[in-house]
């Protein structure tokens, strides 16, 4: 397990930024490994196409988001038990989120970057006034899977081991609970109207809330759920539609006012998933990643076994199959054109186009797995967090723009 992703949301929420160019760091002195050798030639580990290098954490960085508002400051939380907020143009700390005593695997910026929340897996939730790098509110919950700011309020979201969803405002830390299956509220996401929330659970259900009124608007389990955990939800531009990918390998299309299933899109190539020993590992498949294209009616899907789906929704069919060597870890659509960006397991960040399935671009520099990636809004940075204890920063700026 890499870790819950971090809130990727405020990705859809990022504005224009002044990238400096700071000239690449020097190359990482470690060897890149790769258990299978994927076509690594010989030379390769000195290949880093980053602009910046963040290396203050001293072990795997978990997650990274980018403030919303003005997109130069960046939040990164580690299995050292740290969160720090620095720089994006040129890697400066600005302050540490201190106080952690567990690996910090949620973090993220209210949506106009007044505050700054990160949390840890044991679930201590600690919130910080940037401008003044001061801690304004920390909360204890059970063991931690997700966090979330709310897109339009100094809300927060949160979701536990114990299929609890908690709701704070902030600082004054008004609060609500909203009670889910005994099993682990895996995921969620505030809808674009701020008034429902899509939450996952462990079990296979999923269920739409009513954040007012904290009722189940619509639960969707047995044959509508999913047979295995969800792993992550996503939902399209206006809220009309969500999406929720599990471990069973199938993604549901979901309309969220009646809470239906309009279709399930499954992996042809998939074999039945065999009981897991420890020499099967490699077998298992899952759902990783998911989001809507906000230009055209596609929607993203990447799987463990490194499959990229389009899928076409008017048509409800696969569009296009792009492979990767090795396990797709999360995928962000382009705030405003039809490219889709993927980071996987071999340390790589990829560009694609959707209408044409074709990878636009590539972008190397970790000598480990990418772990969490957030992207500008202007699409001209992408930051990078990874197992080997460095967040880095790309030009991924196009000329055809």
């Amino acid at each position: 397990e890499l870790g819950p992703p971090g809130p990727d949301d405020l990705a859809e929420e990022m504005e224009d930024v002044d990238f400096e160019d700071e000239g690449a760091e020097e190359p990482d002195a470690e060897a890149w490994e790769s258990e299978d050798d994927e076509g690594v030639e010989d030379g390769m580990e000195a290949q880093d196409d980053s602009e910046v290098t963040f290396s203050l954490h001293s072990a795997s960085v978990f997650c990274v988001s980018l403030d919303p508002k003005t997109n130069t400051l960046a939040v990164t939380g580690g299995e050292d038990d740290k969160a720090f907020v620095w720089r994006v143009s040129d890697g400066e700390l600005l302050f540490e989120c201190s106080g952690h005593k567990d690996s910090v695997t949620c973090a993220g910026f209210s949506h106009d970057s007044v505050f700054v929340a990160t949390g840890d897996m044991s679930g201590l939730i600690k919130v910080w006034r940037v401008d003044a790098k001061e801690e304004v509110w920390s909360f204890e919950v059970g063991d931690l899977e997700w966090m979330e700011w709310h897109p339009q309020a100094h809300v927060l979201l949160a979701g536990t081991a114990d299929g609890n969803t908690w709701m704070w405002k902030i600082p004054s830390g008004d609060c609500k609970t909203f009670q889910g299956p005994a099993c682990p509220a895996t995921c969620g996401r505030i809808l674009p109207d701020g008034k429902r929330a899509v939450v996952g659970y462990e079990d296979g259900t999923m269920r739409i809330w009513d954040l007012k009124h904290g009722t189940s608007l619509h639960v969707l389990k047995g044959q509508d759920g999913h047979q295995d955990p969800l792993t992550c939800v996503a939902s399209n531009q206006d809220g009309s539609l969500i999406m929720t990918g599990s471990v069973d390998c199938h993604a549901k299309l979901v309309n969220s006012a009646t809470g239906k299933v309009v279709c399930v899109f499954k992996m042809e190539s998939v074999t039945p998933k065999a009981p897991i020993s420890e020499g099967e590992e490699a077998e298992s498949n899952s759902v990783e990643s998911l989001g809507f294209c906000n230009v055209m009616p596609l929607a993203a899907v990447g799987y463990l076994d490194g499959t990229l789906a389009i899928y076409d929704l008017s048509t409800q069919s696969l569009r296009h199959k792009c492979q990767h060597e090795s396990g797709i870890v999360q995928l962000l659509w382009e705030e405003s054109s039809a490219v889709v960006y993927t980071c996987s397991l071999d340390g790589a960040v990829r560009l694609w186009d959707a209408r044409s399935g074709k990878m636009i671009s590539e972008y190397r520099g970790h000598s480990a797995e990418i772990l969490d990636f957030a992207v500008n809004k202007d699409a001209s940075i992408v930051v990078t967090t990874s197992g080997d204890h460095q967040a880095k920063v790309f030009c991924v700026q196009r000329p055809d723009r």
